[in-house]
């Protein structure tokens, strides 16, 4: 998925070819159906149009329904086709993450983390008790951190300049999005947090100040723009650590 995947998980669930073998083959089995830099995918056969999407794995189907769901959702912001190719990748990753986290669960884990580069997905608490604590990148510092957010059973999603550089395009303008540096989206679902995240930094500062603050219920955001300002939802306060 061109990038690094890191989990934080009980011994046991590491043992084998256990809960973390599975996770590991299952998100292997993901970079190789969607990946749009493997010729042989069915992401980048679809896109060539050498096999319909009744010959592709069931789980494309499913990406590019949600994909269009939140299209809608998003007033046309986030989109399985930038540019006018197909590259579902902004839904993929978040979606592929947080199952992963689902298969550590599914076989007994409720203290864990699932890491696909910087977006987290949360499962329960640290197993002191404590609330995980996630740090999100700074966009102009590499290596350093904008800030800490803290809580238990949550993801964060960001997008950004930090990691890639711009890579993100404004679908409605068909131009590379511009006005943000970066943009945090935390809530319970790492799979529609990083959708979030890639429709409002597509969006732009203003129209996703907008949008954030209300149209998405149970998800809250932190901006920063390229001056190094910042601004964030109401209930974002709620993600700072107490101490």
């Amino acid at each position: 998925m061109g990038t690094v995947v890191s989990f934080d998980v009980p011994a046991w669930a590491a043992d084998g070819g256990g809960a973390l073998g599975a996770a590991i083959r299952w998100l292997h089995w993901v970079d190789a159906t969607f990946s749009t830099y493997l010729p042989g995918s069915d992401v980048s056969r679809l896109g060539r149009g050498e096999i319909s999407l009744a010959g592709c794995a069931p789980e494309v189907a499913e990406v590019l329904a949600a994909s269009q769901k939140l299209g809608e959702r998003t007033g046309g912001y986030f989109t399985a086709y930038p540019a006018g190719v197909l590259d579902p990748s902004g839904y993929v990753k978040g979606w592929a993450v947080e199952r992963a986290a689902t298969i550590i669960a599914e076989a007994g884990s409720t203290a864990h983390t699932v890491n696909g580069g910087g977006d987290v997905q949360c499962v329960g608490s640290r197993p002191t008790g404590d609330p995980w604590r996630l740090g999100i990148s700074d966009p102009f510092r590499p290596g350093a951190l904008a800030l800490v957010v803290a809580g238990r059973d949550f993801a964060v999603a960001t997008s950004g300049i930090a990691e890639r550089g711009a890579h993100i395009m404004n679908p409605v303008t068909a131009l590379p999005a511009a006005g943000l540096a970066s943009i945090t989206i935390v809530g319970p679902s790492l799979t529609t947090a990083d959708a979030y995240a890639t429709a409002a930094f597509a969006m732009g500062p203003l129209l996703a100040r907008q949008w954030t603050r209300d149209a998405i219920n149970g998800y809250e955001a932190y901006a920063i723009l390229p001056d190094g300002t910042t601004w964030h939802t109401p209930g974002f306060r709620g993600y700072l650590p107490s101490g």
